[in-house]
């Protein structure tokens, strides 16, 4: 039986059985089964297999990398050419872009990698179409664009987020708040430090037995769901901010411009006639998270045409020399 028969298989119990307190602890063992069949899907056992094929990941420049993410035919390679002024290949037919097309803006001093990924489908965490190479491109971003059609339903928001989700990527979360520590004997030691409306020590004894863990410490802080637990035991879930992008506006009327803009992390541009783009940009800086930091040679003014640009978090001096070149923090005084 093939991996995608036994999660196909999974899925289809999961969707029959009821929720209720009866079945939660069911329910946490075909959850847990199902994330290791997927964690099998993505990194296959075995040998090296065949060759790798042509390259698909580009090297990381800048300060920080945005991946667009989306179905084909939503206007990701015009909304690149148009703010990076790079030209990726458009044309009328889907699956226009086949490899990983890079660009770099620079915006409020930082120098930002755009990249525009092929289309994805349904099913392309499951390999799908060069799905796998795409999502595991958009996993090493610092942000993902998702490139949406105004006019296609956004049911294709729940597909994208869907196939991203099955790849160990956790879009606008943080990390769950639960404290997992293995040890070599003693068996599960189990703490929670407020009211918990779905685990118990039952099924955190069950979830952890599936992955042949016998022996932890588990401390839930905050009120915690089955899906956080497998997340943080798999510990190979990357969390990344996510800007939905709402593309070809100039084809609806204003009133439905204004519903659209009630939706939350979503930005509504017309990429051919580059509408909105100023409003794009600061979204993108906000959720970027970075600092910029400037430079001042001794007894002259700042220069405040090139900051040195970090992550937000990681803004210590060390970080700061680190930037600028390794062999900075070995002569510190």
């Amino acid at each position: 039986m093939s991996l995608l028969a036994k999660i196909a298989e999974i899925e289809n119990e999961m969707a029959r059985t009821q929720k209720n307190k009866a079945t939660a602890h069911h329910l946490g063992l075909l959850k847990a089964r199902l994330a290791k069949l997927r964690r099998e899907l993505i990194t296959p056992k075995g040998g090296s297999g065949g060759g790798t094929g042509e390259g698909f990941d580009v090297a990381k420049t800048g300060d920080a990398r945005i991946g667009f993410v989306g179905f084909p035919s939503v206007g990701k390679s015009t909304l690149l050419s148009n703010l990076a002024g790079v030209y990726s290949e458009v044309a009328a037919y889907e699956f226009t872009t086949l490899t990983t097309v890079p660009g770099v803006i620079r915006y409020k001093g930082a120098k930002i990698q755009l990249l525009d990924l092929p289309g994805i489908i349904e099913g392309a965490k499951d390999g799908k179409g060069r799905g796998r190479q795409v999502i595991a491109v958009a996993r090493t971003c610092n942000l993902i664009l998702i490139v949406l059609d105004v006019l296609k339903p956004l049911g294709h928001k729940k597909l994208i987020e869907h196939e991203l989700e099955g790849f160990g990527i956790r879009l606008n979360k943080q990390p769950p708040n639960i404290g997992f520590k293995k040890k070599d004997k003693g068996g599960i030691n189990f703490t929670a430090t407020c009211a918990q409306s779905e685990l118990d020590a039952e099924t955190v004894k069950s979830i952890l037995s599936e992955y042949k863990i016998h022996n932890a410490d588990i401390t839930l802080r905050s009120d915690s769901t089955a899906d956080d637990l497998i997340d943080v035991v798999e510990g190979n879930r990357v969390y990344i901010p996510c800007i939905y992008v709402l593309n070809k506006i100039d084809q609806i009327s204003i009133e439905e411009l204004d519903i659209i803009y009630k939706i939350p992390h979503c930005v509504p541009i017309s990429a051919h006639h580059r509408w909105n783009f100023d409003d794009l940009l600061e979204k993108i800086w906000d959720y970027l998270h970075l600092v910029r930091i400037y430079t001042k040679p001794k007894g002259q003014l700042p220069d405040y045409t090139a900051p040195v640009v970090l992550p937000d978090g990681k803004t210590s001096v060390e970080d700061f020399c680190l930037k600028i070149h390794k062999n900075l923090m070995k002569e510190f005084k």
